[in-house]
């Protein structure tokens, strides 16, 4: 008889699915909109297509901003679209500080 052992990928297969994506809207309250871009060869062109898809996930501390790049995680539908949830900040954006242009003055 083969023996089992007790350390087999079994708990592997329940685990949560992850993606990667880039913030695009944070307006709504504990929730961002994340997009994926997923790039493939072209079966018979051999040109690489992008695809993009939206997922709306939940951000329990309203941490993530716009252009974030950020890590989600598979959960219960916790709304009629949220099905992710916002796992880590992989990578801060660097936007500048919005600055009121003043006008100039032609002498």
């Amino acid at each position: 008889m083969a023996e089992t052992n007790q350390n087999t990928p079994v708990a592997a297969a329940g685990r949560r699915k992850e993606i990667v994506g880039e913030v695009v809207s944070n307006r709504m309250h504990k929730t961002i909109v994340v997009e994926v871009v997923r790039k493939k060869s072209h079966a018979f062109y051999g040109r690489v297509v992008s695809k993009g898809k939206k997922f709306y996930a939940h951000d329990e501390k309203n941490e993530a901003h716009i252009g974030d790049v950020v890590r989600l995680e598979e959960t219960r539908p916790l709304s009629k679209l949220k099905r992710w949830r916002l796992k880590q900040i992989v990578r801060k954006t660097a936007l500048a500080p919005e600055v009121a242009a003043a006008p100039e003055v032609l002498s």
